[in-house]
């Protein structure tokens, strides 16, 4: 066996995957290819498929865990139901009237979809094919459009019910329900802060974002009330359902989640949308997703197994403590570290991977263990947006009409405003902790 010391194992561990990310390789074999050889050569074969067999036992029989696929499933149900078109052309009527209203009213649906669908996927390819051809074709900068599009998508991520959430509570050991809690605000404060900088963009070039001519909109205004009611009343339920089960101790996530689900598939029959091959197709598409997120975190699982067994957590602690400025200078370098690898590492690889190695990290540096993992998830908001990893860059370029003619570089302008605006909410949040902290206070435990 080699003998190596913990800085020397910080060293080889993390540039061996900064190598391979950047030679082209995909994540998952990457981490685990540098932990096996890594924990070959210092701890020897035994020990190593000792903690491989353990690591991956303890996660398969994660029962929170069972919560993300049914959430998925939940989601992608949902997107087939049709309920993303319906709420469209109610807000259309209602909002249209005003410039920007359109853009309002993507990120408003990307809000209530955040809270039925809970991955970008699902939110971002249904906004660019409901909301985006309705923006551009009445004149809407391409820019605005798709930044809309994308920021109001990616709320899924965020808003709960969210699979980001399910995996990041066992990783840094916070209940999930309380994870739902603590998002729930932050994630509100995103869409008003999305909301207020279109309608001010909007005041002052009103050229990028015209109103829709009133011969479009003249509709009678009870039967607009109707389409807005029957429309945004069933996701409201679905989401009460879920969420309230939580928030008031009757049903922890995954049982809530095992509603959600049942209640999307009465909801997709509801509107005449199921059928068999719509639910094959949805199963197998839960089964696609979800089995990618488990190779991804029994990879992980082995990477941070074998880093933290020979004292890479330690050091990497000690950098961070040791930052100038105190317990806020090294705040401020785990955000940079965060907001760097989302531009480069996909989102589950950092759960898997930084969770467990940063999480000791905040309670060391004195913040509240909820409201400090909240801001790593607030913060990964940014790496669905932020070049040359952006998932919501691509599922919009994908996803959207080339007759549209939107381009790549539409997009990246588009996104940017609303990354800062990412940054914003991050500071209102140090500002001001409640907005994290005190829904999940007022949680019934039985």
């Amino acid at each position: 066996m080699i003998d190596l010391s913990p800085e020397t194992i910080t060293i080889i561990m993390f540039a061996g995957v900064l190598v391979g990310i950047l030679s082209g390789f995909p994540l998952a074999p990457v981490i685990a290819g540098v932990a096996l050889i890594v924990g070959y050569l210092t701890w020897g074969g035994p020990q190593v498929t000792h903690l491989f067999y353990s690591r991956l036992y303890d996660l398969v029989r994660s029962y929170i865990i069972l919560a993300g696929p049914l959430f998925i499933f939940m989601g992608l149900m949902l997107e087939r139901s049709g309920i993303a078109g319906r709420m469209y052309d109610a807000l259309y009527l209602w909002l249209g009237g005003f410039k920007g209203g359109l853009a309002i009213a993507t990120v408003l649906i990307g809000t209530i979809l955040a809270a039925c669908v809970g991955i970008i996927g699902a939110s971002v390819t249904m906004l660019a094919i409901v909301a985006l051809p309705a923006m551009i074709k009445r004149g809407y900068s391409k820019a605005l459009a798709s930044g809309s599009v994308c920021a109001g998508g990616c709320l899924g991520i965020l808003i709960p019910p969210s699979i980001m959430l399910v995996l990041y509570g066992p990783m840094a050991a916070i209940s999930v329900g309380k994870l739902f809690m603590a998002a729930f605000v932050p994630g509100l404060v995103l869409s008003g802060l999305y909301c207020s900088y279109i309608t001010i963009h909007c005041l002052i070039k009103p050229e990028i974002a015209p109103a829709v001519p009133p011969e479009e909109r003249a509709v009678p205004f009870i039967k607009k009330t109707i389409l807005l009611l029957t429309s945004l009343v069933p996701p409201v339920i679905l989401v009460l359902s879920v969420l309230g089960s939580i928030f008031f101790g009757v049903a922890p996530p995954t049982e809530a989640a095992a509603v959600g689900a049942f209640a999307a598939i009465l909801l997709a029959l509801a509107y005449g949308r199921l059928t068999f091959t719509t639910f094959k197709d949805t199963s197998f598409q839960t089964l696609r997703v979800i089995s990618k997120v488990l190779f991804v975190a029994v990879c992980g699982f082995m990477f941070t197994g074998i880093f933290l067994g020979l004292g890479g957590g330690e050091v990497v602690k000690d950098m961070v403590l040791a930052s100038p400025g105190g317990r806020w200078g090294a705040f401020v370098v785990i955000m940079f570290i965060i907001f760097i690898l989302g531009m480069f590492i996909d989102w589950i690889g950092i759960i898997f991977i930084m969770v467990p190695i940063i999480t000791p990290i905040g309670p060391a540096l004195g913040f509240d263990v909820l409201w400090f993992a909240m801001m790593i998830i607030v913060n990964l908001q940014m790496s669905f947006m932020t070049p040359p990893f952006a998932y919501a860059i691509f599922f919009l370029r994908g996803a959207a009409d080339p007759e549209l003619g939107v381009t790549t570089v539409d997009i990246i302008r588009g996104v940017i405003p609303f990354v800062f605006l990412i940054m914003v909410g991050l500071g209102l949040c140090v500002a001001f902790p409640q907005l994290i902290l005190w829904l999940p206070h007022q949680m019934i435990k039985f």
